[in-house]
């Protein structure tokens, strides 16, 4: 089974060559899955590897995610208390915001000028590459009186 068979984007597989990583079909599933969803975790990822591919193991998933994360293809969100997310958006500096009562997590662009958040006021000697900010709140269906959260 070749990765090429179950791509919808031929790039996917030559994006993979070009990071230095083995082009396999659960890769490119998992790539496409990952830019396709909303922040979904290593469950969610797996299933959605599994229409793609057929059965791929979730040890197998978090192997491919660490490999991609490495390569700076996928980025890793870890809100607290909250299994670590995955998404494509990678190479700017953008930031998220996370529902306290559902977990809905979406993209927040940083703000423009001077945010405290865009410049750390002491860097301890540490080459800085990227900050993590998430806000917290509750997401629209869950701030409407009268609704329920989302299980």
């Amino acid at each position: 089974m070749t990765a090429s068979r179950h791509s919808r984007n031929p790039a996917t597989a030559d994006e993979l060559r070009r990071a230095g990583l083995r082009v396999t079909a659960a890769r490119v599933a998992l790539l496409e899955t990952v830019r396709e969803g909303d922040h979904l975790d290593a469950d969610a990822l797996t299933s959605g590897v599994r229409r793609r591919v057929g059965h791929v193991s979730l040890q197998a998933v978090y192997d491919a995610l660490h490999a991609l994360t490495a390569a700076r293809l996928v980025r890793r969100i870890e809100p607290p208390a909250s299994p670590a997310r995955f998404e494509g958006r990678v190479g700017d500096n953008h930031h998220h915001v996370l529902c306290r009562s559902c977990g809905a997590l979406a993209d927040v662009d940083c703000a423009v000028g001077d945010a405290p958040c865009l410049t750390a006021s002491g860097d301890h000697g540490f080459v800085i590459d990227e900050a993590e900010v998430i806000y917290r709140g509750l997401c629209p269906d869950c701030s409407t009186p009268g609704s329920s959260p989302a299980p």
